[in-house]
């Protein structure tokens, strides 16, 4: 994560520039930690990845929490903030489960790894 060399999935890219096309305000939630966040952006935006609303990373707050409810934390904050969430994209089931849930949910692949 800290070397910025994480390749963009294609079709995501293609979705993330597809909804930003559309105006669709895309705020990016990860469970990545917040002293990654140079490196993190840097490596989004070398990707083709740009123009986010916003990028929500796990804080110190955050740590003790497992993922699940981290993310499921950050979706109360923003409907709290009065946004609605129209979709989720993530390729592990704790970035998707917990209340409150999206319209849409989107459940990609992950060879690599799984998080419980």
């Amino acid at each position: 994560m800290s070397q910025r060399k994480a390749p963009a999935v294609e079709h995501s890219l293609r979705l993330f520039n597809e909804l930003k096309g559309l105006g669709v305000q895309i705020i990016l939630v990860s469970s990545r930690r917040e002293c990654l966040r140079s490196a993190t952006i840097d490596n989004l935006v070398d990707v083709g990845y740009h123009g986010w609303t916003s990028l929500i990373l796990r804080g110190a707050d955050d740590e003790n929490k497992n993922i699940q409810k981290f993310k499921a934390d950050v979706r109360k904050k923003l409907i709290n903030s009065g946004y609605r969430i129209w979709g989720i994209l993530g390729d592990q089931w704790s970035s998707i489960e917990g209340l409150p849930l999206a319209k849409r949910t989107f459940k990609l692949p992950n060879p690599l790894y799984y998080v419980a």
